[in-house]
Parts: structure tokens; sequence; C-alpha cells
């Protein structure tokens, strides 16, 4: 299909064809030819991950895109059938399955309750040992995959324009290495870190590591702590991840394949937050920021629900949900949860899927399900109580409606704690929480106004863009369509030998030093010292051996 890359291109070919009787009829040529369709392979990641895939599916299937998704065929959110999609489904189990998922959070959250150093240990456990579970699971699926060669000539015929994928998970990236297309990551996390992490530059002074909720305003040991991590991390995923993924890697690819090579040669990135959620930091040409491109307007509630909100009066409503994955809460947090809910003027709605606690007050609906944006974006809400999943937050800032923050697992305590940082959060521990912080932390953020009022300044920055998020990552990957990749873009600093890029630091940390000697220099006058020595500035009772004050040696001039 021949894409058009310009309108002076679209015009041309319209005024080059058969003449044309009037201007509604040269108006509607130019919209035909720029209404061109690519194709595009998908290979997603089950959970809440695949809804925010399924928007931007659904958005470019609105601009005729001819879509494939890959799915298990033990899904338990993607569907076989679709009118937005074809699907290919695998004869095999994938890498998540829902049980799997709720079985690891259930005994993270019992850990965590147990409050203890012994208990945070396990805690890490735990996750490693779910981690390399997964691990296999998704490695086995895709042996299997690339060794079915009746499915990989059919991909290879249908010659696709594009690859997108999550990188949380590695078998998308290798897939579309193995089938030579360009690649577009619709990304938070990789399996490595951050998706920051993986490419862009990250001074550690200013740029928090993940996890360790810190803000981008560090102390001098917060910024020592988050250098320490970094190592760890680092040394981490040398020693203990580097060689599993690489290994796959050269039995599917071939000899010197690196996995965090092939992530890092990503042609476009596409990340589900912005800088009114994230904190300032060093970025890259191929990253496009669509946060909050979920985000729309609220929608009339059902009946029942609206009656129930309306029933609130001037106290308004609380809503509260802990995402898809928690399904039941350990039974003395959900039993303090409910007291607290029930001492409070205002009515609260409350996605719960477990026991109903004995505590429940007649102010609170408990439910399977709630059209949660519809009920945020509601006039009468007043509080979100969230985990800190990214997507709610990101619906919380649209809405303009303050947190009570829940952090239960992975990035929720750290999304929470930006949330704090901008002034628009409150949140409580988890591992300590009873009645008495809860009910005292929702009366703080529903009665002091600065939570509300920062929030809604939040949303008025997040509102006021040239382009909406979502038709901005569609324009980006009908760009790589239209080009073939987006080479231009990508640095080509993860080819560089690690020895040639430390001696880089090195040298810059030498310059950077030599630099900031001078500028005291600059600022001391009062200080003169041999020549060739340091400049650094010192009380006259601590002068190092050979430093004099200005009165007792030639001027600097």
């Amino acid at each position: 299909m021949k894409f058009f890359s310009s309108w002076d291109q679209i015009y041309g070919a319209a005024m080059n064809g058969q003449k044309m009787q009037s201007s509604g009829l040269v108006l509607l040529s130019l919209l035909v030819a720029s209404a061109y369709t690519g194709k595009i392979l998908i290979f997603p990641v089950d959970g809440s991950h695949w809804i925010n895939m399924k928007i931007l599916i659904e958005a470019l299937h609105a601009k005729s895109h001819n879509i494939t998704v890959i799915r298990p065929s033990d899904s338990w959110y993607i569907e076989e059938t679709s009118p937005f999609y074809n699907s290919i489904t695998l004869p095999i189990a994938g890498t998540f399955d829902k049980d799997f998922i709720q079985n690891i959070i259930s005994r993270l959250l019992e850990i965590m309750r147990e409050g203890s150093t012994w208990a945070r240990l396990k805690l890490e456990k735990e996750m490693w040992d779910k981690s390399v579970e997964m691990f296999e699971k998704e490695r086995r699926m895709l042996i299997s995959i690339i060794e079915d060669q009746e499915l990989m000539q059919t991909l290879r015929d249908a010659k696709y324009d594009v690859f997108l994928t999550d990188p949380v998970i590695m078998s998308g990236t290798i897939l579309s290495h193995y089938l030579n297309l360009p690649l577009v990551f619709n990304v938070r996390w990789t399996v490595q870190n951050e998706g920051h992490f993986a490419i862009a530059p990250s001074p550690l002074s200013y740029v928090p590591l993940p996890m360790l909720e810190l803000s981008d305003h560090m102390s001098f040991f917060e910024r020592a702590f988050n250098v320490v991590m970094y190592m760890v991390t680092r040394l981490q995923i040398k020693y203990f991840m580097d060689s599993i993924y690489n290994d796959l890697c050269r039995q599917l690819l071939g000899p010197g394949v690196n996995y965090f090579e092939l992530v890092q040669a990503a042609d476009l990135w596409l990340f589900r937050v912005d800088f009114i959620f994230e904190f300032p930091r060093p970025t890259m040409p191929n990253f496009i920021y669509m946060g909050g491109f979920h985000c729309k307007a609220s929608k009339p509630l059902p009946q029942h629900l609206e009656d129930f909100v309306q029933s609130s009066g001037e106290h308004g409503v609380i809503v509260m949900s802990l995402g898809t994955l928690v399904g039941q809460l350990p039974h003395d947090v959900a039993h303090l949860i409910a007291e607290a809910f029930a001492e409070l003027p205002q009515k609260v709605i409350w996605r719960y899927k477990g026991e109903r606690p004995s505590t429940v007050g007649n102010n609170t609906l408990i439910m399977d399900w709630m059209p949660q944006n519809d009920l945020i974006g509601h006039p009468k809400t007043r509080v979100f109580v969230a985990h800190g999943g990214t997507n709610g937050i990101q619906e919380a800032i649209y809405h303009g409606v303050p947190i009570v923050g829940f952090g239960l697992v992975w990035d929720q305590p750290d999304n929470l704690e930006k949330m704090r940082v901008k002034g628009v959060a409150k949140n409580v521990n988890f591992a300590t929480v009873d009645k008495d912080s809860f009910l005292l932390t929702l009366k703080e953020v529903l009665h002091e106004p600065s939570y509300r009022e920062n929030m809604q300044r939040l949303s008025r920055l997040h509102r006021d863009v040239p382009i909406k998020p979502l038709d901005n990552a569609v324009f980006w990957i009908e760009y790589l369509m239209r080009h073939g990749g987006a080479a231009h873009l990508r640095t080509e600093s993860y080819k560089m030998p690690w020895d040639f890029k430390a001696l880089i630091w090195f040298m810059e940390s030498c310059l950077w030093c030599c630099n900031e000697w001078t500028e005291n220099a600059k600022l001391w006058p009062g200080l003169a010292q041999p020549a060739g020595s340091l400049s650094l500035y010192w009380e006259d009772s601590d002068l190092p051996c050979g430093w004099q004050p200005l009165d007792q040696h030639e001027n600097l001039d």
C-alpha cells in the first residue's frame, strides 16, 4: 500500500487524476487519498496492561488499520473474537493467568501485614521466586511460537508494517526482531526497570530510582541511597538476568545477541505517563508521552448509582477501588476500612470482591464492578481511595479528584509518593494501617482545600495540550509506518562498548570537577592556593597545608 508522506503529495496525486467537477469532490478525494491502511502485529500483555493496549487498538482500527493480535489460549482479558482486530490464538498457556497473579498478590499482602524486617525479606524472596516462575512459563511459550514454522511463515507472508508490544515481557521484543519489523513499545516498565532507565540519561542526583519512594528533591543521604540502590540493581541485572535472557536470545536469534540491546533498539517508545505524573527528567527523541490517553469525559451513571450518589447531599461521595488484580484484602484490613467509612457522613462506593465485612455501614455500597471513570468524574465525588496504579491515578488527575493512597505492591507506593509530593494525595501504610489512622487520613483530604485545589491545577495542566495524547500516539505509529521505522530518532549509544562509555563518564567527571573548582575560585576570591592545586572553600582555621588567605598571597587577578 502506498503511503503519502505529505499533503503536497496527496494534493498532487488528486490533481493529476481525472478533473474534479466541484470543490467538494476535490476535498473528498483528498480525504480518501489520506486514508491509507497499514498492517500492525501486536503481542500484548494480559490484565490491566491489556486495557491500555485495547484503547490504542480501537483508535488504530478507527483509522482503518488492519490489526492482528497474538494471544494465548488461556487469556482472561484478550478476547479471541473482536470487531477491532483479527486474532492468532496460540495452542499453549500464556505467561500470566488470573489465579496465578491473584495468588501472588494475596501472599504479598499477608507478608506486608506481618510488618517485620524478616517479613520484608520474605516478601522480596517471594517476588523473585514468582518472577523466575513467570519467566520460565514465558520462555516455553516463546520457544513454541518460533519453532512453529507454519505460524512463522504466515506472519512473514502477511508483510506487517510495524510490531507493537509491551516490553514488561520479553516475547514481543524477541519476536519483532525475529520477523525484522519496526518495533513500537506501549511502555511503563521493561523486564529490566522503569522504561526511561533502559536507555535515557538518568542522573541519580535528581532522578530517583523507581520503587524507592523518593522525589526529585533528595537530601545528601537520599542521593547516596539512590546511587547505592542503582548499583545493586545493576548487579542484579548483570548477574541474575543478563545470562538468562541472553541465553534465550542466542538460542532463538543466534550467537552474540544481547536481549537488552534489542530493547534499546526499539524505534518508538509510547510512555503511559507524562510530566504531570512524573518528575522532570532527561528524555530521548523517540520517547512519546501519552499519559492519560485512556481518560475521557464521564458519562451518565446507571440510574441506581445516580440515585445513590445524589442521596449524599452536600457531603458528596468517596470512590474506592484497588484495581483489577486485588480480589480481596486480609480480613482485618477489610474490616477496619468498612468501619472507618461507616463513621463518615459521605456516601461510599467501594469496588470489592471479597467477603462482605461485618462492619459495613448503611452509607457504603459494595460492588463487584463499577464504572470507575464515570464515578471519579462525577461532580459529587470528593475523594478517590486508590491502590496507586497508573491508570487510576491518571483518571484522578484528569478529573481533578484528590487521592487517599493505599499503595500495595510493585510501583504503586512509588506512584503515590509522586502524588504526595505534588500535594494531591495523602498515603496510608498498608502494613500498619488501623481504623483511626485511615479515618484521620480520609478527613484530612476531605476537608483540607489544598488537596483538591492542587489536583485541579494538575488537571488543567494535563488537558492544556495541542493534541490529545491518544491522537499523538496514533500519529507516531502511522509516522513509523510511513517511513519504515525511525532510526533517525534512535540513539546508537547502546552499541558502544561498556569500557568506552565508562571512559567517557570518567572524563566527564574530571571536567565537571575542574569546572566546579574553577567556579569556586571565582566565588570565593578570599582564597588562593599553590599553582595546580584544587580550589575549594575552607575556613581559615581549616586551611590545608600550602593554602593561604589572599592577603598573604598574590592577588588571583
